[in-house]
């Protein structure tokens, strides 16, 4: 993606991310159970929707961030569906599951190129957006496995992941940690107490909304959050860079 089209990283971003993740999460589950897809016939259709909004963002006319926000929806919406799919069709257990996605996006970081695009950003290339799809289906087997293998229950698992999540977000803030690796630990967090989130919202073990009211709600809450709140603009050299 072009930088002028990519969000800068800080409080904005991860808030974003955040509630991005918890309506991905909703989003797979409407396309797998509502739309009667199930946890793999949806996967096609997202990943040509996916394509879809890169085309747009590198040949369109128009510019802005909602390219950005978009891939990332669409992408933790197969995520969900890819995560469900390993360990509710195929029955992996959740263990082994999330060791071989840790050892995929180790894989996925070694390969990829270390440079950045927009503030700590990493760029956005194909490498970013594979990356980001491994590392939502692992938040996804990892909040489930919080939740039901743990036996803390959806409340009690979207309380301790989003401690953890602050708790990361505090670390990288106060060391001024902006390492790759540290940026994808906040990322997997984010996408674990989506997951959790997304479903106590949702199901009948939490506030049981139903996912025809908690998936545009939260989607709602997206694009309220990134309308209200600006994103800060790029300094003149970055957006420079990007028209070169």
């Amino acid at each position: 993606m072009q930088t002028t089209n990519v969000p800068a990283v800080g409080a904005r971003y991860w808030a974003a991310l955040s509630v991005a993740s918890v309506f991905g999460a909703n989003m797979g589950d409407f396309v797998s159970k509502n739309l009667h897809m199930g946890h793999w016939s949806g996967l096609p259709p997202l990943a040509v929707l996916f394509v879809a909004v890169l085309a747009a963002e590198r040949w369109g006319k128009w510019r802005g961030e909602f390219y950005y926000w978009i891939a990332i929806v669409v992408l933790r919406t197969a995520a969900t569906n890819l995560g469900d799919l390993l360990t509710h069709d195929f029955k992996l257990p959740a263990t082994l599951t999330i060791a071989a996605l840790i050892a995929a996006m180790v894989a996925l970081l070694a390969a990829s190129p270390r440079t950045t695009q927009t503030q700590d950003v990493p760029t956005t290339d194909d490498w970013y957006w594979a990356t980001m799809l491994t590392a939502g289906t692992l938040g996804t087997v990892a909040g489930d496995w919080v939740a039901d293998d743990w036996g803390f229950g959806l409340g009690g698992g979207s309380i301790i992941l989003c401690a953890i999540l602050a708790a990361v977000l505090f670390v990288r803030d106060t060391m001024k940690m902006t390492q790759r690796s540290v940026y994808w630990v906040v990322v997997v967090a984010i996408r674990s107490a989506g997951t959790t989130v997304g479903d106590y919202l949702a199901g009948r073990h939490g506030l049981a909304l139903g996912l025809s009211v908690s998936t545009p709600l939260t989607g709602l809450i997206l694009v309220a959050l990134l309308v209200c709140w600006r994103r800060t603009p790029l300094p003149r050299t970055e957006v420079a860079a990007s028209r070169s």
